[in-house]
């Protein structure tokens, strides 16, 4: 790690590690979430519930992907986007993206299984909003519209870590290297629930034209699923896609 390392990361590696455990007492919650994400991987139903809820909505738009266009999509969101553009960010940052990581998966295991966030709950969207800094949050935004209090919690939280009151501000400080974020989040909440567009919240995105364009679809719950739907629906053509597709195709975003 460079010498000149965020100060976060000046803490020893033990108490990092220790500050993203958590007390003991945080631990059956953590549990809990990471115990209802498994079983939403074989819960297909409450995942096709909430897309068609999102579809009535608004959010999603006919037709919706199916389950292995949803897997595909997964993986392309990942390699082509998610894990590139976060690696980039940390660079910049001067913080390991692998220890990061580390500390995201401790400090909330939920959220390192369900990337699309379709089988979590709404306490898990919040939490994964609240611990990883996010150029563009539209995407888990409309993702708790489709719980009746998400939007509320999600700002009551905000709220709490603001007035310095929130229960595991500790931990999520072991993993949000921006101390300004949880501010500028609850701003663009606003915004969005006045549905007024804002700007993104960190700056990496906007000095890449190839972000920028990824953004553009993966930024927002409608068009990545659009994108999605786009993809291959058989188990052979989604194999062919993942062995042979090296780079984003444009073409399915369009």
């Amino acid at each position: 790690m460079p010498a000149e390392a965020a100060p976060r990361l000046r803490e020893s590696t033990l108490q990092l590690l220790r500050r993203a455990v958590g007390r003991p007492a945080h631990w059956r919650d953590k549990l809990g979430r990471l115990a209802v994400a498994l079983r939403g991987w074989v819960d297909a139903r409450a995942v096709d519930r909430r897309l068609q809820h999102l579809h009535a909505l608004g959010r999603l738009e006919a037709p919706l992907p199916t389950a292995i266009q949803r897997m595909v999509g997964a993986v392309d969101m990942l390699r082509f986007f998610l894990v590139p553009c976060a690696a980039t960010y940390y660079s910049q940052k001067n913080i390991h993206f692998g220890f990061h990581t580390l500390l995201r998966a401790l400090e909330d295991p939920a959220s390192m299984v369900d990337p699309l966030g379709l089988h979590s709950a709404r306490d898990t969207v919040v939490h994964h909003l609240l611990q990883v800094v996010h150029a563009n949050p539209d995407y888990d935004l409309q993702l708790l519209e489709s719980f009746p209090d998400g939007l509320d919690r999600l700002e009551s939280e905000l709220e709490a870590l603001r007035a310095g009151t929130h229960a595991r501000a500790a931990e999520l400080a072991a993993t949000v290297e921006d101390p300004d974020y949880h501010a500028r989040l609850l701003a663009r909440l606003r915004d969005f629930r006045r549905r007024v567009p804002g700007p993104l919240l960190c700056d990496e995105v906007l000095s890449d034209p190839r972000y920028m364009q990824l953004e553009r679809v993966f930024g927002d719950l409608t068009s990545t699923m659009r994108y999605f739907s786009r993809l291959p629906a058989t188990p052979r053509g989604a194999l062919h896609h993942l062995l042979t597709v090296r780079s984003f195709p444009a073409h399915l975003a369009g």
